[in-house]
């Protein structure tokens, strides 16, 4: 009976571990995929996929020969080394009797060239940080079309939205996490008039959908003045994520232990002093799982940033940016990768920096200490 049930946990265990590692393996493939695309070179992605930087076997030219000695009998048969085709087929390539080789006609009938090929391993490390100059540095780089002229690409200057989106974000996460913070301890332990509705309001502020309010908001900006600054952005950031920051940390003050905070009050301590000494070193984990959701949004907002803080490329934020790229050069692989792996770096380095909170946060709550 035992064994039975042990096997039927592992088997469960197995299943849950197999599909978890299926999609991360899902969502790693395109992450490397952009990571290797922004390193190479322009023209090895226009003709050929990422993953040529691993080993792979591909037919090399050995030896070349003179069209003029194919010949051509009346059913439009071709005869070239021995080996018989039509030209379509030499054009895709007809292999040798051994099967070592192949023969391929390159070009048409008039203008072409025939190619006797070999497998061989080839690996494309053709590696360069020139998109990462052009898509940070805003400088000119220059490159030979095909046809021999040069031709001028502006830099993208990245680096300034790169700048502009840190100071969005970090204030954007810091001041309603701090606000709420305040809050979710007064709902939590103190006693006040109309605590109890206030808390409804802030619950019920949740299901209202923040596009209902950007108009409302961008008028008021207008009438202050404040439209285009900072400022603007941090206060409308804030008003949106305080309602769920309140409510996350409400739930996990709100369980914390209650005879450490009684100890303290009988200890003489201020609702500030426990606030500060108690609360927040307690509350690291909700503080650090919101502290991400909030980071990652306001990183990657683009509505929010176009309406208040509009066009002006002084306060470009790296989505407006990667924005700007993408249409003014859709078909340029080379700097939408390395822009997008710019872009993606910094939330990725939060997120695994402060993972091991992120759990705990989740769980805020959902277990009375």
């Amino acid at each position: 009976m035992k064994s039975g049930k042990r096997q039927k946990r592992l088997t469960s265990l197995f299943i849950i571990n197999g599909t978890l590692l299926f999609l991360i393996l899902i969502w790693t493939i395109p992450t490397l995929g952009i990571f290797v695309s922004s390193f190479r070179a322009r023209d090895n992605i226009a003709t050929s996929g990422w993953w040529r930087v691993f080993p792979y076997r591909d037919w090399q030219a050995v030896k070349e020969i003179d069209p003029n000695q194919a010949g051509l009998d009346a059913n439009g048969v071709m005869k070239i080394e021995g080996v018989s085709g039509t030209f379509e087929e030499f054009r895709a390539g007809v292999g040798t009797p051994d099967g070592k080789q192949r023969i391929t006609w390159i070009g048409n009938k008039r203008i072409g060239k025939i190619e006797v090929q070999e497998q061989v391993w080839s690996v494309d490390w053709n590696f360069t940080l020139d998109n990462y100059r052009q898509v940070l540095g805003g400088q000119d780089f220059e490159f030979k079309k095909p046809d021999g002229t040069i031709q001028v690409v502006p830099g993208d200057n990245m680096s300034g939205a790169f700048l502009n989106s840190l100071a969005v974000a970090i204030p954007s996460t810091v001041i309603p996490i701090l606000i709420a913070a305040f809050a979710a301890y007064a709902f939590a332990w103190m006693q006040f008039p109309g605590r109890r509705f206030m808390f409804i309001v802030v619950i019920a502020l949740l299901v209202v959908p923040l596009q209902i309010a950007l108009v409302p908001i961008l008028r008021d900006y207008k009438a202050i003045q404040l439209n285009g600054t900072f400022l603007a952005i941090w206060l409308a950031h804030t008003g949106f994520g305080l309602a769920l920051a309140t409510y996350l940390l409400y739930n996990y003050i709100s369980g914390l232990p209650r005879e450490i905070l009684e100890s303290a009050f009988i200890d003489g301590a201020s609702h500030f002093t426990v606030f500060t000494s108690l609360v927040l070193p307690l509350s690291v984990p909700a503080l650090a799982s919101f502290a991400i959701f909030q980071f990652l949004w306001v990183w990657n907002d683009y509505l929010v940033a176009l309406i208040f803080l509009g066009g002006n490329p002084e306060f470009e934020l790296v989505t407006q940016r990667m924005a700007a790229i993408v249409g003014s050069r859709g078909s340029e692989w080379h700097l939408l990768t390395a822009g997008a792996f710019v872009s993606m770096a910094l939330p990725l380095l939060v997120f695994f920096t402060m993972q091991r909170y992120f759990v705990r946060g989740l769980l805020a709550g959902s277990v009375k200490g």
